[in-house]
């Protein structure tokens, strides 16, 4: 029983040693120079959050063409000598005399006697081996950077706990040399038992040094300042860098935030051990996601197989066609060759029977030596038909056919600009978000476009999700996927909410990269649907709506020059009002419309439906204080003595502007008045409840304006002209569709 428990023991302790072995293994990576591949000595902190031996980074430099102070591994001490310093010391090359010279002449390094200001200050750049990026060291170069003591400590304790440190020996004591016991800071040194008594002998100021385990590299006590040699003191947020009380009072720091090392200390120890603790307590999903990654290694090298398979067989199916057409063609070249050569040599033998020693020539002598007169006609009419065709061919000579094979050429520019264009499939570019037809109204309508050289994409998919700053994590993202042309509606969205969109293309080659994220503001209540009233009130000599009752036009025509010349002798200039066909009495309801620029004078706002009626039955004038629809924008505004809200309440819009005159009448003429720009789009929002409507601007749900109005009875939307002046309704994104509508001249393309 006892022996069964000794070897669980034993085995528990050889597990636990492989488990510190390997682990302490895998830590080597860590405590590797970069340069020289060996553990780090005296590690120099870069900017770049990297570390690289002191004498490694002279090195680099030394190679780069910059002079450095003379980087020794160990501070001089008593027994430093060669042997006990680095051996990378011995391999350093030493820059010639010349191109010493010539990299003094031109600014680089320091030297003795070279006096301040005298050469333009040049700054050290570093090359950093780990990143691959020039890391600006500033003019002091590695004079600036901070010494890694806890790198060191770390190495040290690795160098003893895996036990691969040579025995340090005593570095005072006579040949034989001991092995060393003690080591010293302040002499910088390491002794063994006799020599550390000899050399710090009682009633002495050595004799207050400290004893140290001994080791061949000895740091201070203390992280010093570079450049001050001072103990570091505070932490630098803004630089993100250790100061000393020096570095604290110079105008580097100056309105920085500085807090003091112990609350860094903190600070990064608590962020430090929190992120650790996930990460082991998170063990099993590291394990997971490098199961994840080796699956995906292995897809990765499958995959890859097979695309070169495809690509050998599309390349081997290209050139089989091509040897195809090439035999098509040297075949219809061989037939024409073959045609013509056989034409040729007909015609040579017809030529050849006109020689003198041809055998027709020789016949036609025969033939004409006959005296019997029937027997020669008879002959001689066969053979003049072939003398008169050899005759006119000899007359009129021109060879059966060609030589030239000119039109048998091809031209593969086009081929070979298509070879050269061969490529890989692209995945699409990222789109582009057309920001002038996005827009938020009862739905999202979202509209983007590819750039110019983007490959096509067979769909898109739109994402989009909720964003809330008071929420603790992010939202989900949600998917509207597989959409087929270059906009998308966005629907069942809360109200008052801001959204972040973005999109994607696809084709053959996967999904290209996102659009950059869009963030659009819905209305702040629900939208009200509803049609401009053309049925009663309204004045049709001078109001045209559209027969889509969503737009209308102020068309004033000679009544209105007619009123003009009346406003000269006292005479009042009527308003035009136009109303919704739909009357509030609940909730909250919003609605925009859009307003030509070039209006004269247009008012949208709503009002009390009674008092709207009673506006129809009298209509009332331009100057008048009670009932002007916009007397500080609400009539009965500069009445402070009656405490009950307005029946109207109307945004004054003319020439491109919008007047916001703070409750002023406009006849006032108010100093402290002022106007803003129009937006494309207004948006009103009734609260009937609390008694108040709001003016947006529609793109941006900037609010505008706010003011109380009356809802003890039922509330329309209403629209004022006085002069020219247009405006359309927004139309639903549900109904959303590309049409033109004109309005008496007045085109508007929705």
């Amino acid at each position: 029983m006892a022996e069964g428990e000794d070897l669980q023991t034993f085995t528990s302790i050889m597990d636990a040693l492989v488990r510190i072995s390997t682990s302490m293994k895998n830590m080597e990576r860590e405590l590797v120079c970069p340069v020289c591949k060996e553990m780090y000595k005296q590690p120099l902190a870069l900017p770049c959050a990297h570390n690289v031996c002191h004498v490694c980074a002279s090195e680099v430099l030394l190679q780069h063409g910059y002079l450095c102070c003379d980087p020794t591994s160990e501070p001089s001490s008593p027994a430093a000598t060669p042997a006990t310093r680095s051996p990378r010391l011995g391999r350093r090359a030493v820059p010639k005399p010349d191109r010493l010279d010539r990299l003094l002449k031109s600014g680089f390094g320091t030297y003795p006697g070279r006096k301040r200001g005298t050469v333009h200050p040049q700054t050290v750049s570093f090359p950093c081996p780990a990143c691959q990026r020039d890391v600006d060291l500033g003019e002091r170069g590695l004079g600036s950077l901070f010494r890694n003591l806890t790198l060191e400590r770390v190495v040290e304790r690795y160098r003893q706990t895996i036990n691969i440190s040579a025995a340090i020996m005593c570095q005072f004591c006579k040949p034989p040399q001991l092995e060393a016991t003690k080591g010293c800071t302040e002499c910088k040194s390491s002794f063994c038992n006799e020599c550390f008594k000899l050399y710090h002998p009682w009633g002495t100021q050595k004799a207050q040094h400290e004893p140290t385990p001994p080791t061949l590299t000895f740091r201070p006590k203390g992280l010093m300042c570079p450049e001050h040699k001072e103990e570091v003191t505070h932490y630098c947020k803004t630089c993100q860098r250790l100061v000393c009380q020096l570095c604290r009072v110079r105008r580097t720091h100056t309105s920085h935030k500085i807090t003091p090392v112990l609350s860094a200390y903190q600070a990064l120890r608590e962020k430090l051990t929190k992120s650790l603790a996930y990460i082991l307590s998170s063990q099993d999903t590291v394990q997971t996601q490098i199961a994840e990654l080796e699956e995906t290694v292995k897809h990765t090298e499958v995959n890859g197989s097979q695309a070169k398979e495809e690509v050998s067989q599309l390349i081997q199916g290209l050139c089989a066609m091509l040897e195809e057409k090439r035999a098509t063609l040297l075949q219809a070249i061989e037939e024409c060759q073959q045609e013509r050569l056989a034409s040729l040599h007909c015609q040579i033998q017809e030529h050849q029977a006109m020689l003198e020693n041809s055998g027709m020539v020789g016949y036609a002598q025969e033939v004409l030596k006959e005296t019997d007169h029937p027997c020669f006609v008879q002959a001689a009419k066969q053979l003049h038909n072939r003398i008169l065709r050899a005759t006119d061919s000899l007359q009129s000579f021109r060879p059966a056919a060609t030589a030239s094979f000119s039109h048998f050429q091809l031209d593969v520019s086009r081929e070979l600009k298509l070879l050269t264009d061969l490529a890989f499939i692209r995945a699409p570019e990222a789109p582009v978000i057309d920001t002038q037809r996005t827009y938020a109204y009862d739905q999202i309508f979202l509209c983007w476009r590819l750039p110019q050289h983007s490959p096509s994409a067979w769909h898109y998919t739109v994402e989009y999700r909720k964003t809330d700053a008071k929420a603790k994590g992010l939202k989900l993202w949600q998917r509207r996927e597989e959409v087929r042309g270059t906009s998308a509606l966005v629907e069942y969205l809360d109200t008052d909410s801001v959204y972040v969109l973005r999109v994607k293309g696809c084709n053959k080659a996967g999904f290209g990269e996102y659009s950059e994220d869009i963030y659009l503001h819905t209305p702040p209540a629900p939208v009200l649907n509803f049609f401009l009233d053309n049925r009663w009130g309204f004045n049709r000599d001078r109001l045209a709506i559209s027969k889509d009752q969503r737009a209308v036009r102020s068309v004033p025509g000679i009544p209105m020059l007619f009123a003009a010349e009346r406003l000269m002798t006292s005479c009042h200039l009527s308003i035009d009002l136009v109303i919704g066909d739909v009357a509030i009495t609940q909730g909250k309801s919003y609605w925009a419309c859009c307003v030509d620029p070039s209006s004269y004078l247009v008012k949208v706002g709503v009002g009390l439906e009674s008092k709207l009626q009673e506006w129809f039955q009298v209509p009332q004038d331009v100057v008048s204080p009670r009932y002007d629809p916009d007397s500080g924008h609400d009539s009965g505004a500069e009445d402070t003595t009656v405490e009950a809200p307005p029946p109207y309440a109307f945004l004054t819009i003319g020439m491109g502007k919008i007047l916001l005159s703070h409750g002023s009448a406009l006849t006032s003429r108010d100093p402290n008045g002022c106007t803003v720009p129009l937006p494309p789009r207004i948006g009103i929002c009734l609260d009937y409840e609390q008694g108040k409507v709001s003016f947006y601007d529609a793109v941006s749900f900037r609010e505008l304006w706010e003011c109380g109005v009356d809802c003890s009875g039922p509330v329309c939307p209403a629209f004022c002209f006085i002069g020219g002046g247009a405006l359309h309704l927004q139309e639903l994104v549900a109904n959303k569709q590309e049409r033109k509508v004109t309005i008496g001249g007045f085109a508007k393309l929705d």
